[in-house]
């Protein structure tokens, strides 16, 4: 019985030390060297000061000293209008909440849901009055994860005339960076064209400065 205790926990030792030590510092490592980007949240940096935290989603958490705005695979709630705005955020407590992610999870036969879409048409339409275009569907839904930081080809080029008008510019600048953002479907064949709006709204404040309050 005492051999057997024995062995079972020098067992016990050495697999918690390979399964909880060595395993996790290999991985980590490899990462590190392979991948360091994606090992360490694919962080989109803002050159200069660090970005502050505003209603129009460029942020950083306070605690956090260096220069980077975001990730590439988290969006950001943006709101002013002189930006491209995301997909809206299903997730709780705040609008995509990483700690949460999830979708609404209604039906479309639900009325909650309807009227919801109903109103995020109204607020697009609100913020582009004559903007006669159809509201792309990923503007008013949110997606499975409530975190998705594109927006499709379409929902980027339906925005593009009222930022174009806050920013006071042409409208043919606008669509050339919008343009140059899109990102193709992966292999060509595997996902659509869609645009990672942080980094849009980024080179947008880069090219142009923000013209009203």
């Amino acid at each position: 019985m005492i051999q057997i205790l024995k062995t079972a926990s020098i067992l016990f030792g050495l697999l918690t030390v390979l399964t909880g030590v060595v395993y996790p510092l290999g991985v980590t490592l490899v990462a590190q060297v392979v991948f360091p980007r994606a090992a360490n949240g694919s962080l989109i940096e803002k050159p200069g000061k660090p970005a502050a935290a505003t209603n129009r989603g460029v942020s950083q958490p306070a605690t956090a000293p260096g220069t980077w705005a975001g990730s590439d695979l988290i969006g950001q709630p943006f709101t002013d209008p002189a930006y491209f705005w995301g997909r809206p955020s299903a997730t709780a407590p705040f609008a995509f909440n990483s700690m949460g992610g999830s979708g609404s999870n209604q039906a479309p036969t639900n009325p909650a849901l309807t009227d919801t879409v109903r109103d995020r048409v109204k607020a697009l339409r609100d913020a582009d009055p004559g903007n006669e275009v159809p509201v792309p569907i990923d503007l008013v839904t949110a997606s499975a994860s409530g975190l998705d930081p594109h927006v499709s080809e379409a929902g980027a080029l339906y925005q593009a005339s009222r930022v174009a008008r806050q920013r006071k510019a042409d409208a043919a600048t606008i669509n050339k960076l919008l343009l140059a953002h899109i990102e193709r479907p992966t292999f060509g064949i595997l996902g659509q064209a869609r645009v990672n709006v942080l980094r849009l709204n980024l080179a947008l404040d880069a090219a142009l400065a923000k013209t009203n309050p």
